[in-house]
């Protein structure tokens, strides 16, 4: 058997069982994903090919398309000042104290950007099992900020990497800015539009679409971005991020099917193929090399650490019962951390040992926080309840 039919054969049935695992073991599909990726790599089902490749990529941009997807810039300007005040504080503290534990265990500088990385996607998952309690509500919020704060920090860093701190990274970053610049002034100029001509939207994604309109209009839009980054020499996955929210601000409200249909598109086949890559690129014999587990841990623990010290900010709107629960609902970052983890080691930034010590730490990370938010949703649920 080839390999291209091997490897193919070895994702569709990782793709298709994943599901029916994680709901018997409870655990994020994606955390399903990168262990069978990871068994898979081990036994040979799938190695490294140029098709493989290409399809891991694919999946990469439309993961941070669908994180785009999460933003919504409408509720952001909503915000009340206050808390829109404390969450960007929220982002200083969660840096200054990476900063911190980076000196002082004197590793490499990229460790400031990634600990304090915030990715809301799993937060969905826990509204779905706990409702839409108090402490989720604030904590969508404040991870809003906190996850562009993340791809800002994720774009700014990779060009860094790649281009180091000289001429060609200061081009980059001006480059940079005067993209958001236009960005803004395209909203401005479309949000106006829309606003005298709303039959635009209509024309756009008519209701009565029997031609699945509104998933092409999205993808044109998906694909245009990552051009305009490519022409501009930025890094492709921000112009993925704008797309999604670009489409979450315009045309959630009237297609509110639309994200749903985007998330069932990229989650159903194609994201999932990035997640296997990324675990079939796991070498299962790492687990017992000296060190590799007490890393993952440290990680664990330190993201965690950041997180329930900055939350302390909320304790007057949540509570001393309950303010804890927004750092643990930011502590499963694991979309942006392999993201990052990923761009490093391919810069060489990390090394392989670290590059293994983050993808363990992130599917550790997210069976450690669910315990740890359900045990504390119970005790916090009797409290209320015998109140």
């Amino acid at each position: 058997m080839s390999e291209e039919i091997l490897i193919i054969i070895s994702i569709s049935l990782i793709i298709f069982i994943s599901p029916l695992v994680a709901r018997t073991l409870r655990l994020p599909s994606i955390t399903v994903e990168i262990m069978l990726g990871a068994l898979a790599g081990y036994f040979a089902f799938i190695m490294d090919h140029a098709i493989l490749d290409l399809a891991s990529k694919l999946g990469f941009l439309y993961l941070m398309f669908l994180a785009g997807l999460e933003i919504d810039l409408k509720k952001i300007i909503n915000i009340s000042p206050t808390i829109l005040k404390k969450s960007l504080i929220y982002n200083v503290i969660l840096f200054s104290l990476s900063a911190l534990i980076t000196f002082y265990l004197d590793v490499g500088y990229i460790f400031i950007v990634i600990l304090p990385l915030i990715s809301i996607g799993l937060l969905a998952a826990l509204k779905k099992e706990y409702g839409d309690v108090e402490w989720i509500r604030l904590s969508i919020l404040v991870g809003l900020i906190g996850e562009i704060v993340s791809i800002f920090a994720l774009t700014t860093v990779s060009a860094g990497l790649e281009f180091g701190m000289g001429e060609q990274f200061y081009r980059t970053m001006f480059l940079f800015v005067m993209f958001l610049i236009s960005m803004i002034i395209i909203y401005k100029v479309f949000h106006n539009l829309i606003w005298w001509f709303p039959e635009i939207k209509a024309y756009l994604m008519p209701e009565k679409d029997h031609q699945e309109q509104d998933i092409r209009i999205s993808m044109s839009i998906f694909f245009l971005m990552i051009a305009v980054m490519m022409l501009l020499n930025l890094k492709v996955a921000f112009g993925a991020f704008i797309a999604g929210m670009f489409i979450t601000t315009f045309f959630e409200k009237h297609n509110k099917q639309l994200p749903h249909k985007l998330e069932s598109f990229g989650f159903g086949w194609l994201v999932p193929i990035f997640f296997i890559s990324v675990g079939a690129s796991f070498e299962l014999s790492a687990l017992v090399q000296d060190g590799l587990l007490q890393k993952a841990l440290l990680i664990v623990a330190a993201m965690i650490f950041i997180r329930f010290v900055a939350s302390m900010l909320f304790i007057q709107e949540m509570g001393w019962n309950k303010f804890y629960m927004i750092g643990l609902t930011h502590s499963m970052p694991i979309t942006l951390l392999i993201a990052v983890t990923t761009l490093a080691y391919n810069n060489h930034t990390i090394d392989q040992e670290y590059y293994y010590a983050f993808i363990l730490a992130a599917i550790l990370e997210v069976l450690i926080v669910m315990i740890l938010i359900k045990f504390f949703a119970n005790l916090i649920s009797r409290r209320e309840n015998s109140n």
